[in-house]
């Protein structure tokens, strides 16, 4: 069953506490506009082994989603499980790619080399900054009545917890797979015009999952399936994360009829087959992929209906021939602003 009350949580980081402990979790104390207090829970040690958490931070984050959660009020917003909403899913969101996170403990000794000290420094420049905003995304707690909160004291407890990707789970927490709510965290800075990703993932949990469910699937079933994790060596066939990749696409183009396209690059040393491959869209509209792309060499692809590139912001997605996830991107209103222009990945 997916996640009961998932949303993003919007306000200001007024306080924090380290990870520590049996089960360590990274607190943050927010404020919302209001005046409505909350605790961010962020899990930095996992109960399954291996323990540590695969972690991605984006320092200046580029994605069409800022806008639509900037919109969004002060507060909790619940948040539908769809592209639009502005909920968060690490695959099909094409937020990042799996070879991009990396597994780190929660405490060690030294600077700036466990996840406390890397949650910390982004918090703490949070905190120092006025007009800076955390949106932190997962299911929320409460408001607890009578009941104060146990870290930092506020009238009734209440909260956001399950900040880390929300699908492809084993075990006991295969009940909370869903796509389009995972967890995650967005640091505004606004006098700075940046935004900062952090985004989180179990090492027990699979990349690619059913684009219903959020479950892994089974070996040979097709859709957003089947992972032994990245870092697990794998052969090309079984593993097809960044095999080909999207490079560039114009999105908007200054010919009339208009004429989208993209371009592919196979990064492996063989030639591929495209036949049952696909590119899909933010809507998930797909067009079908044909011909051979030769080892290193580059392929452009023109855009057919029903798939179609906004110009206010999209998602482009290529999958093979069994449905999995090869690659994605995104790209944002504002590089889209541009006529003739292409946009490099």
């Amino acid at each position: 069953m997916p996640l009961n009350n998932y949303g993003v949580l919007k306000g200001r980081a007024i306080g924090r506490r380290l990870g520590s402990g049996s089960s360590p979790h990274y607190q943050i104390h927010i404020v919302d506009e209001a005046g409505t207090h909350y605790r961010i829970a962020i899990n930095v040690r996992s109960q399954l082994a291996p323990s540590e958490l695969m972690y991605y931070i984006k320092p200046f984050f580029v994605h069409p989603l800022t806008s639509t959660v900037e919109a969004l009020p002060s507060g909790f917003s619940r948040l539908a499980p769809n592209s639009d909403s502005g909920a968060l899913d690490l695959i099909r969101g094409n937020l990042l790619q799996p070879g991009m996170m990396t597994p780190l403990p929660h405490d060690l000794p030294g600077p700036d080399n466990d996840l406390n000290e890397k949650f910390d420094q982004i918090v703490q420049r949070a905190m120092a900054d006025e007009e800076a905003l955390v949106y932190a995304f997962g299911e929320r707690w409460g408001p607890e009545s009578n009941k104060a909160d146990k870290y930092f004291g506020f009238l009734p407890g209440n909260g956001i917890h399950d900040i880390h990707m929300n699908q492809g789970n084993v075990g006991s927490f295969i009940k909370d797979d869903g796509v389009w709510q995972d967890g995650g965290a967005l640091f505004h800075f606004p006098l700075q015009q940046q935004w900062t990703a952090v985004f989180l993932k179990f090492q027990s949990q699979s990349w690619h999952t059913d684009d219903r469910t959020g479950h892994t699937l089974a070996e040979g079933e097709e859709g957003e399936s089947r992972n032994p994790d990245p870092i697990v060596p794998q052969p090309t066939e079984a593993l097809p994360d960044g095999l080909v990749r999207i490079v560039s696409a114009m999105v908007n183009s200054i010919e009339s009829p208009e004429k989208e396209w993209i371009n592919i690059l196979n990064t492996s040393d063989r030639a591929i087959s495209l036949a049952g491959w696909q590119l899909a869209d933010k809507q998930k509209a797909k067009m079908p992929l044909s011909g051979t792309i030769e080892p290193g060499a580059t392929l452009r692809i023109d855009i057919q209906p029903p798939v179609a590139l906004s110009n206010k912001g999209g998602i482009i997605t290529l999958l093979n021939q069994n449905g999995l996830k090869v690659h994605g991107v995104s790209y944002t209103k504002q590089q889209a602003n541009q006529p003739g222009w292409t946009i490099v990945f």
